[in-house]
C-alpha cells in the first residue's frame, strides 16, 4: 500500500497520525495496531511524513470573511468537520471554483491508435484549453505517470506473470480518457482475467478484503480502461469523454430507466464522470445521476461551474470513525415515527425510485469489490434522501446581550471574534443579520434520517432510521439491537447538507425549526410556477459540487442566511437547489409540505431530472 491508502485504512480504523515539529505522532484505539501495522508505518514513514507534509502545507488558504461575520473556516467547523490530527486543524473549505482550478492537477490519456471520432476530438481540444485558462495544470502523460511492475500468482499453478505498465502519480485528480469499445480479443482477456480473480478471492484470500491497488493489480493486465493506472483511486477520479447518449438527455425518458442507463454508463467505463458529446451539446454524468444537458456556447461555465468542481470535490461517504457511535429506541422517538409517516406518504409523488443493489448494477466481481471498498462497505444506493430534525437544544440564553459575549473566552481551534464559549461549555456565535451582530447560543442539532441506500417511500421504524447529532463533533445513534459490524446501517451520503441546513435555521429562521422540520432531497427540480407567496428558492446559480460534500454543506448554509437576508424570516417552504444534483425542500409543517409536493407532482411542475432547472436558471439571471 502506498502512503495515502495506509492513511486512509487507518483513518477508518479511527487511528489518527499528523505531524508535529517535524515527528509522526499516532493515537489509536487499542488493540487496532498491530505488530504488521506498525511494520508498515515504520517501513513508511519517511513517505507517509512527506504526504502529510504536502496534504497540510495545501490546506493553507487565506481566511475569508462573509457577510453574516464568519470565516468559511468557521461554518466548516460549526456544521462538522471538526478536523483531524491529519489535517491539524480543520481546512477552510474552498468554495470558489476558479480557487479550485489553481490546485487542480489532471492529465489525458493518450489517443488509441487510429482514433477518428471528429466531435470527441474537438471537444477533447477544447476542454484542454479551458482547463488551462482557468489554471488547471495539465500534466503531460509521461509526467504524471510512472512505470509500475508486479507479479501476479495464477492460482493453482507455479506460473507467474508480471507485468509491466504505468500508473498515474498520486497527485494527480483526474485522469481524462476517450470511451474504448471492448474487442473480440479484449473480451476474451477481461473474461479470462476475471475468472482467475474469483478463484483467487475464493482460495487464496478466502474472500478477505484488499486494497484497490492490489484488485487492480490482479485484473489491469486484461483492462483497456483509464482506472487500470490508477494509483490511488480515492484521489484520482476517470472522466470519460464519449457519443452523447439522447435518450438519456431526453427530459421524455422516464428517471427510473435513466437510473440504470447512468449507473450501466458509469460501470461500463469504469469511471466517476461520463461526458457525452455530439455536435451541438454535451451532457455530464457521475453517480449523482444528473441528466443535465449543455450547449456548445456553454462550455466556459460548464467546466468553471460543474466540471471543475466535481474532480475538486470527489463523492466519498463519511466513515462511521468520523461520529461518537451510540443506541436510541426508535419506539420512544416522535420525530423518528414522523419520518417514517413521511417516508409512506412520499411513496405516490414518485421523487424517490426504488434503490439499486450494487450487486444487480455491477455483475464482475473484481469490479464490486473495488466500488464496495470506495463506498465503505454500502451494498446498495438510493437516490434522494428523507430526514426530519428535531427542534434545536439549548442551555441557558439562546441570544446575549454584547456585554456578556465579552465576557465569553475563546476555544480552541475557533476564531475568538467569532465564537466563544460560556463557564459551563456552551458555545456562543457572533454573527450578523442585516448591518447588526448578534450574539446567539450554537445550539446542539439532531436530526432523524434514513440510512444510506433504504427505500426511502417504506421506512422501517427499527431498522431504517437513524438519529445523527452535532455538537461540538459528531454523533451517530443506532437503533437498538442493530449491530453496525452486521447490518447495512451507514449514515446517508447527505449528513454535511441535512445538519447545515438544520444548523443554519436554527441560526437564522428558527420559526422553521423551532417545532421540528421535515426536510427531503430529490434528484429534481421545481417549476418556478409551482412557488406560492412566501416560498423562495436559493442557489442556482451556485457550483455544482457533489451531493453531500463538505463543501455542499457550506453553500446549503449560506443558501438559508442568504434566503433570510434577501426575503426575512416569514418563510413557508424553502428550496434549495444543488446544480447538477437535485433540490432540498424543507417546511415546517409537515402536512404542508406534502400538500405542496402532492400539488406540484399532479400539475408536473415537480418532476425527477432536470426538465425544470432552465426555468429557475432563467428566472436567477432575469432577478
Amino acid at each position: 500500500m502506498n502512503a495515502s491508502e495506509i492513511l486512509a485504512t487507518l483513518n477508518r480504523k479511527g487511528v489518527q497520525i499528523w505531524v508535529e515539529n517535524e515527528k509522526l505522532n499516532i493515537r489509536s484505539p487499542k488493540g487496532v495496531l498491530t505488530p504488521d501495522i506498525q511494520a508498515e508505518i515504520t517501513a513508511r514513514k519517511l513517505e507517509i511524513l512527506e504526504f502529510l507534509r504536502e496534504r497540510n502545507s495545501s490546506f493553507i488558504t487565506p481566511i475569508t470573511p462573509l457577510p453574516q461575520g464568519l470565516s468559511l473556516q468557521t461554518i466548516g467547523r460549526l456544521i462538522g468537520e471538526t478536523g483531524d490530527q491529519l489535517s491539524l486543524e480543520c481546512k477552510e473549505p474552498i468554495i470558489d471554483p476558479k480557487l479550485m482550478a489553481q490546485k487542480l492537477s489532471i492529465t489525458f490519456r493518450p489517443l488509441p491508435k487510429g482514433y477518428k471520432n471528429t466531435q470527441i476530438l474537438k471537444f477533447r481540444t477544447e476542454l484542454e484549453q479551458k482547463l488551462q485558462e482557468y489554471g488547471v495544470k495539465v500534466t503531460p502523460w509521461q509526467q504524471a505517470t510512472t512505470e509500475f511492475r508486479y507479479e501476479i500468482n495464477i492460482p493453482f499453478t507455479n506460473i507467474k506473470k508480471s507485468i509491466k505498465t504505468r500508473v498515474v502519480k498520486t497527485g494527480i485528480n483526474a485522469v481524462i480518457d476517450v470511451d474504448r469499445p471492448p474487442t473480440v480479443r479484449s473480451r476474451a482477456e477481461t473474461f479470462a482475467a476475471e475468472k482467475l480473480y474469483q478463484l483467487y478471492s475464493r482460495f487464496i484470500l478466502k474472500d478477505r478484503k484488499i486494497s484497490v491497488t492490489r484488485i487492480g493489480s490482479l485484473i489491469a493486465w486484461a483492462e483497456d480502461c483509464a482506472a487500470k493506472f490508477i494509483e490511488d483511486p480515492t484521489n484520482t477520479q476517470v472522466i470519460v469523454l464519449t457519443n452523447l447518449d439522447k435518450e438519456f438527455v431526453n427530459f421524455q425518458t422516464p428517471y427510473q430507466q435513466k437510473i440504470k442507463m447512468g449507473l450501466n454508463t458509469l460501470v461500463r467505463t469504469f469511471s466517476e464522470i461520463v461526458i457525452g458529446v455530439s455536435d451541438s451539446q454535451f451532457s455530464i454524468l457521475n453517480m449523482n445521476l444528473s441528466d443535465s444537458v449543455f450547449s456548445m456556447d456553454e462550455i466556459d461555465r460548464f467546466v468553471l461551474k460543474s466540471l471543475i468542481p466535481k474532480v475538486y470535490v470527489p463523492i466519498l461517504p463519511l466513515p462511521l470513525s468520523k461520529f461518537k457511535l451510540g443506541n436510541y429506541n426508535t419506539q420512544s422517538s416522535s420525530y423518528a415515527q414522523k419520518l417514517v409517516s413521511l417516508s409512506t406518504q412520499l411513496a405516490d409523488t414518485n421523487l424517490f425510485p426504488p434503490g439499486s443493489k450494487l450487486s444487480e448494477v455491477i455483475k464482475r466481481q473484481s469490479h464490486r469489490d473495488i466500488v464496495n471498498v470506495i463506498v465503505n462497505g454500502r451494498t446498495g444506493v438510493s437516490y434522494g434522501f428523507v430526514a426530519y430534525a428535531e427542534p434545536p437544544q439549548y442551555i441557558g440564553e439562546i441570544e446575549i446581550p454584547e456585554s456578556e459575549w465579552e465576557s465569553l473566552t475563546p476555544i480552541t481551534g475557533f476564531n475568538s471574534d467569532e465564537v466563544r464559549q460560556n463557564t459551563i461549555g456552551r458555545r456562543y456565535l457572533k454573527t450578523k443579520t442585516g448591518t447588526e451582530y448578534q450574539f446567539k447560543q450554537i445550539p446542539d442539532i439532531w436530526i432523524c434520517s434514513a440510512r444510506s441506500g433504504s427505500n426511502k417511500t417504506n421506512l422501517q421504524l427499527e431498522s431504517d432510521i437513524l438519529r445523527i447529532g452535532l455538537t461540538d463533533r459528531l454523533l451517530l445513534d443506532l437503533p437498538e439491537g442493530v449491530d453496525p459490524k452486521l447490518a447495512d446501517i451507514k449514515p446517508s451520503y447527505d449528513v454535511y447538507v441535512m445538519l447545515a441546513i438544520a444548523l443554519s435555521a436554527s441560526l437564522y429562521a428558527p420559526s422553521l425549526i423551532n417545532n421540528g422540520m421535515p426536510m427531503i432531497h430529490f434528484h429534481g427540480y421545481p417549476a418556478v410556477e409551482w412557488l406560492q407567496q412566501h416560498e423562495y428558492v436559493m442557489g442556482v446559480d451556485n457550483p455544482s459540487v457533489p451531493c453531500g460534500t463538505y463543501e455542499s454543506g457550506v453553500f446549503n448554509f449560506l443558501g438559508i442566511y442568504n434566503l433570510v437576508n434577501q426575503y426575512g424570516t416569514d418563510i413557508n417552504l424553502a428550496c434549495l437547489i444543488e446544480p447538477d444534483h437535485g433540490t432540498n425542500i424543507i417546511t415546517p409543517n409537515l402536512e404542508y409540505l406534502l400538500a405542496r409536493l402532492k400539488t406540484g407532482c399532479e400539475q408536473s411542475a415537480i418532476e425527477l431530472g432536470g426538465k425544470h432547472f432552465a426555468s429557475l436558471k432563467d428566472k436567477s439571471t432575469n432577478k
